[in-house]
């Protein structure tokens, strides 16, 4: 029976996700402060992260979620009154109504929806050393590479362009005059300037990139570019969109896949605009399979995963992690969580047991409830959860049981997925991938010894196309991006660095730079390698 003895739903301030002795809502002017959804195995993560999704969709407030086995997929059509879900929903109170969200899918690979695209220079060398899993000195190297990609107006936009000025700044062995003809001499000497550069860590790195692009990280770098706020839209009735990344062949690279969402996140973090205390979030944002985020990342990225996690709630953003495990998210982390739902773990081992224990600490006790005993003893659907409430603080763990979804629970078809791409508001805008003339290009220009020209351009527009190819250092194949677009996208992406934690701030990374002055203000890097505007 309903805890009020009434029917309850969703209001204006609140999600219903779920009931006990007492209904459990989340409050949505605390939904930025984050959450944190563990259990074990087969347990009802997947569908308590549905019910909230919903939720906020209903709300007006726009979801990003990860989807590792394709069940969250399922929220893009209507659900349909089974016996349980009918039974569910009345012993909640509730009335059950099947519906279907609005929603858009995105695949790295392109093969399930819409490709989704970062330029090199936008994932920066903090967040692709981690994604290639490189050391001290090789990240140092990396760091260089871009410094003078950037002295040198480089636009690192795809891998053959990071591989061609790898290539570009390994130390030459030819002597005197032979060196003097080497038409990359420059760059070559540039790169030494900021320290040892050697053949060997270049090398390290270019197998390490080889190794990436096995693994389909190819089809990651490249434009036309992820712009963020298609994942902050709102659908005709005023719904919040439901942006749900197919992560299944991703999640074959963890590295990856984790780098990926860091870069997201990072990437809200560095471009929304502070906006305080907000009736609801601006977006909510679900991180399934968590831990990968945290696994072997050294303490500097800790440092500014933590840093991000804190600040970006003010951006009006919440971060929910989906995980099987409490232990996987480190305690300077989990004390941002503030909204805790908690469903089965097994107490099988010692770090099983420790996992329960934990657990149970972090949530208000409440008199009624052994916390560590009832973790082990919760059915499917069921969970311990704790929201924010009143002026911020945590509300006494409940038993609840979470409310049945109101969208399908599983999977779509291969012909409804077909279906709801072919319906996406941005249909067409990432689906052809744009070759922009960059640095491969301009670098083989050099080796044949010719000057990089922009063709074509006449009149004031002309002498503006030319004025940005020489402050950028790009060119465009005519017919794939105008002057106007080359100006913003450059002025957007070609930045200057600035280098976060470890060895390369030792290599003399400065803020600004040539293009800072040359336009009127300086484009760094933030936290995590996202571009901030200044």
């Amino acid at each position: 029976m309903a805890p009020s003895g009434k029917s309850l739903a969703d209001t204006d301030e609140k999600i219903l996700v779920g009931a006990g002795e007492q209904p459990a809502w989340l409050t949505l002017a605390l939904a930025n402060r984050h959450g944190l959804v563990t259990g074990a195995t087969g347990t009802g993560k997947t569908v308590s992260l549905q019910v909230m999704a919903e939720g906020f969709a209903r709300a007006g407030v726009p979801v990003f979620a990860s989807d590792i086995k394709g069940d969250l997929s399922g929220i893009s059509q209507t659900g349909e009154a089974k016996d349980f879900i009918v039974k569910r929903a009345g012993e909640l109170g509730l009335t059950y109504q099947p519906d279907q969200f609005s929603t858009v899918f995105w695949d790295v690979f392109g093969e399930q929806g819409h490709p989704v695209r970062a330029t090199v220079t936008e994932m920066g060398p903090l967040l692709l050393a981690r994604m290639l899993d490189l050391n001290d000195v090789q990240e140092g190297v990396l760091n260089v590479a871009f410094r003078v990609a950037d002295e040198n107006g480089l636009a690192l936009i795809d891998m053959k362009d990071l591989r061609a000025l790898l290539d570009a700044i390994i130390p030459d062995t030819k002597k005197g005059a032979d060196a003097e003809a080497d038409p990359l001499a420059p760059i070559r000497k540039a790169a030494q300037s900021f320290g040892n550069v050697t053949r060997a860590t270049v090398g390290t790195i270019q197998r390490q990139l080889l190794v990436l692009e096995n693994q389909g990280g190819t089809k990651f770098f490249g434009e036309p570019a992820l712009t963020l706020t298609d994942f902050m839209k709102t659908d005709r009735d005023g719904r919040g969109m439901i942006n749900i990344l197919v992560a299944d062949k991703l999640l074959q690279n963890p590295r990856l896949y984790a780098t990926f969402l860091l870069w997201m996140l990072s990437e809200l973090f560095e471009e929304l605009p502070e906006v305080g205390d907000v009736a609801k979030p601006k977006l909510v944002f679900f991180f399934d399979e968590a831990h990968l985020l945290f696994n072997d990342a050294p303490k500097a990225l800790m440092d500014k995963i933590e840093q991000v996690v804190r600040l970006i709630r003010s951006k009006g953003v919440g971060v929910y992690f989906v995980t099987q495990n409490p232990l996987d998210v480190p305690d300077r982390v989990l004390g941002q969580l503030g909204n805790r739902v908690q469903h089965a773990l097994r107490a099988f081992t010692p770090r099983d047991q420790k996992a329960v224990a934990a657990a149970a600490d972090t949530f208000r006790p409440n008199p009624k409830l052994d916390t560590a005993k009832v973790i082990t003893e919760l059915g499917k659907g069921e969970a311990l959860v704790s929201f924010l409430e009143g002026n911020g603080t945590p509300s006494m763990v409940e038993r609840v049981l979470i409310r049945p979804p109101s969208a399908r629970i599983g999977p779509v078809t291969a012909e409804e997925r077909k279906a709801v791409i072919a319906a996406s508001p941005v249909k067409g805008k990432y689906d052809t991938e744009i070759d922009a003339e960059s640095a491969y290009e301009l670098l083989q220009q050099r080796i044949a010894g010719k000057a990089a020209t922009t063709e074509g351009s006449s009149g004031v527009l002309g002498t503006i196309g030319n004025l940005a190819a020489t402050i950028f250092g790009t060119n465009v194949k005519r017919g794939q991006l105008s002057t106007t677009q080359v100006i913003a996208r450059n002025v957007a992406r070609q930045v200057t660095d600035k280098v976060v934690g470890g060895i390369a701030a030792d290599l003399g990374k400065q803020v600004g730079g040539s293009l800072g002055s040359s336009i009127g203000r300086s484009l760094v890097r933030g936290a995590l390698g996202g571009l901030l505007r200044r």
